[in-house]
């Protein structure tokens, strides 16, 4: 099946910054981090089920490099962040990943960020991947939050999003356009020079 080229699609970049916040195209090098994130006590009780090998982990993040349908990032502080514990160094503090895209609507999930993370982490690496997706062509977003999630829930409402369904545990929102620019300017102090990413590269 050809791709729609009138259509946007998820493209990968090896870097995305924002104001504090970097989003780094994840690797296999990130495999040990990525698989402690996912199995933190604090982090995991709702996620979906994810292999307890390590290796499995490696052999994920090997297929994605060679998957041009997904864009999967590590977020870290970037570097001289005005953070002062950590000042001076990038340092790793979850991830984030877009996908499925349908027609003008992308999602996004597996966002997950340490629990010792900065206060600013949440919202920003947020609208940076709003501001993105919105600079890939796309309008609106869907995705999805495990029920009993009541923190991620509030979080993703504040932003404008509206509940459309639910199903297997799963609740489904949607955020359209209007309201993910509405959300953006209102945040807006969060994301003050907009983003800057390296060439897409597929």
């Amino acid at each position: 099946m050809t791709q729609d080229l009138s259509l946007p699609a998820v493209k990968k970049t090896a870097w995305i910054d924002g104001h504090r916040l970097r989003l780094r195209q994840a690797n296999v090098a990130d495999a040990s981090f990525i698989f402690n994130l996912r199995h933190h006590p604090l982090r995991n009780q709702h996620m979906s089920a994810t292999s307890t090998r390590p290796e499995d982990q490696s052999q994920w993040l090997a297929r994605y490099a060679l998957d041009n349908s997904q864009a999967y990032f590590v977020v870290e502080t970037k570097e001289n962040t005005e953070h002062p514990p950590l000042a001076g160094y990038r340092q790793p503090l979850g991830t984030v990943r877009l996908y499925d895209a349908r027609e003008h609507s992308f999602c996004w999930g597996s966002w997950m960020l340490l629990p010792d993370a900065p206060p600013f982490a949440a919202i920003e690496s947020a609208l940076i991947v709003y501001r993105y997706a919105l600079g890939l062509g796309f309008r609106s977003a869907h995705f999805e939050v495990q029920q009993g999630n009541l923190a991620v829930c509030r979080f993703h409402e504040n932003f404008g999003a509206v509940r459309v369904g639910e199903d297997a545990g799963q609740i489904h929102y949607t955020l359209d356009h209007e309201r993910m620019l509405e959300s953006l300017h209102r945040y807006r102090r969060f994301l003050p020079a907009g983003i800057k990413h390296a060439p897409l590269i597929n």
